[in-house]
């Protein structure tokens, strides 16, 4: 599913108006129609029960008299509640105030806020359509209020489009939000739906196309959708291990056990068929006790135990024989070995995943990035993201989707920008939002076991694209099941590794009986 920005949305409904002749009206009845069919879906009806719908002065205060006529027309006992000065509505939003002040709908434009505390206590549904997505500026004055009751009223709330105090675009918090418990959203979902905190403010979030055709919503220009990655081939069952992919890790220093481990056993625990680690020589056999279907390949040192320089064309040579090559985990600061990541960077002509310590090193000297003729994967994290720009952690947190976008086309590289609801960018231009994941996979090592099931995704037959969408998707997919079954709270790196036969079975099971298993995580269409 495409996800839009807030201008490419006005865009989306001034064209329907323009090109296809679907009249403003509709479309905010439309919007309306859908909402009011997921209050009376799942909030237990509505004949007899008691809603207080509170409107905002924009469009989406036009979708809230919508909500407030079909509630009233079906036996609902409706309250509207007017977040401003009711004449400054106009077009189809006036249109719609105007109708609703026929009926025997109370209306109130709200005044002191605390006399409202009773009001929303006393209900059994709020509706909340003040701001939409519209929201530029932080949340003040009485709307603050206003929003601050509505959360501590302990009463079911239902946002009109996205809570309100959400940015559309960056999905921050601008000041207060709604806190919903049901979201719809319309035409398609924005960024701030589907990026946290936003995500999180909405409850359970589903779409209405509102009548837009499907040639319309899925256009290309839209370059930002949802992670809905392609299912696997099928396993060749007289396959043998080097038909499920060949994969080099280069990673590992004195002191560094765990990176080197997780990246290479997640490779073949996510379905990959032959995992080479080139580690230094001292720490090969500790990894080895815990790791013994790892081939290890001994590397020469450096006196603080990370990989010399001097294994540089040895390394290179090995790697023409792989499908797929992983630099960086746990690899350290050390200088003689940042400077043999940039030289294999340069050197090596495979696909390059290149994570942690291999970030640091590159971040001195991009360019090499960029001159690769072969597909490069970077996989920071914010911090990482912050060193490879140039910019704050923060200024690239509150447009983290722009930001990917610039920088994947400036390297010509695959960015996986991990975080909550990580970002997969590409070089054109496209961002993946992925749902799969939750805050217990925040823990060491989890980075490097997303390494490894990256690359045996490629093993596994996807392309480079495919396999890094696939990756993280499965990635997030194995924490989840590890969180269904210990809980969020201290989930390890090995939790996760642990779970990837789970979810490569269960994506493979889904496809079969009952679609693909990323149904569970997509956007419900109404």
């Amino acid at each position: 599913m495409k996800v839009s920005s807030v201008a490419e949305m006005r865009e989306l409904d001034r064209t329907a108006i323009e090109r296809y002749g679907i009249p403003d009206l509709l479309l905010m009845e439309n919007a309306g129609l859908s909402t009011y069919f997921t209050i009376l879906r799942e909030c237990g009806g509505v004949r007899r029960r008691k809603f207080v719908v509170i409107c905002g002065i924009g469009n989406n205060g036009g979708d809230g008299f919508v909500i407030a006529r079909k509630l009233h027309s079906n036996g609902g006992i409706v309250k509207v509640l007017v977040a401003g000065d009711s004449t400054k509505y106009k077009g189809s939003a006036k249109t719609n105030f105007d109708i609703l002040s026929r009926m025997s709908v109370e209306i109130a434009e709200v005044g002191q806020v605390d006399s409202l505390k009773m009001t929303l206590r006393h209900s059994d549904v709020i509706v909340d359509a003040i701001f939409g997505t519209g929201l530029a500026r932080p949340v003040e004055g009485i709307h603050a209020e206003l929003i601050d009751l509505i959360n501590e009223s302990g009463r079911t709330v239902v946002s009109v489009d996205i809570p309100s105090g959400v940015n559309g675009d960056t999905g921050l918090i601008m000041g207060v939000a709604v806190k919903a418990d049901y979201t719809v959203t319309f035409g398609l979902p924005k960024r701030g739906n589907l990026l946290f905190p936003g995500f999180e403010q909405c409850g359970r979030l589903s779409t209405t196309h509102i009548s837009f055709p499907p040639e319309h919503y899925e256009r290309d220009s839209i370059t930002v959708a949802v992670n809905e990655p392609p299912d696997l081939p099928a396993r060749d069952r007289a396959g043998h291990k080097g038909d499920f992919g060949e994969a080099l890790f280069i990673a590992g220093a004195a002191g560094y056990y765990g990176a080197p481990y997780f990246a290479a056993l997640s490779f073949m625990k996510a379905g990959g068929g032959y995992a080479r680690l080139a580690v230094p020589r001292s720490i090969t056999p500790v990894i080895a006790a815990g790791g013994s279907e790892i081939v290890f390949i001994p590397q020469d040192e450096t006196p603080e135990g990370s990989i010399a320089r001097a294994n540089g064309e040895s390394l290179v040579t090995l790697s023409e024989g792989m499908d797929f090559v992983v630099l960086g985990p746990g690899l350290s600061l050390h200088g003689e070995t940042q400077q043999l990541a940039r030289e294999l960077t340069e050197r090596i002509r495979k696909p390059l995943l290149i994570d942690g310590d291999g970030i640091t090193a590159l971040c001195e000297e991009p360019e090499l990035i960029e001159s690769r003729e072969f597909p490069t994967i970077l996989t920071p994290h914010l911090g990482e993201m912050s060193r490879l720009t140039g910019l704050p952690v923060k200024e690239i947190d509150a447009d983290k989707i722009e930001i990917l976008q610039q920088t994947s086309r400036r390297l010509k590289a695959i960015i996986v920008l991990k975080g909550a609801h990580s970002l997969v960018g590409y070089p054109d231009g496209r961002v993946l939002i992925n749902l799969t994941g939750n805050s217990g996979m925040a823990t060491a090592g989890s980075g490097d076991v997303l390494a490894g099931t990256i690359a045996a995704m490629h093993g596994l037959g996807l392309s480079v694209d495919d396999a890094v969408a696939k990756g993280v998707f499965m990635h997030g997919l194995s924490g989840d099941l590890a969180a269904e079954e210990i809980g969020e709270d201290g989930i390890t790196a090995q939790d996760i590794l642990a779970y990837l036969p789970d979810a490569v079975s269960l994506e493979r099971c889904s496809r079969e009986d009952a679609g693909t298993v990323v149904q569970r995580y997509a956007v419900p269409v109404l």
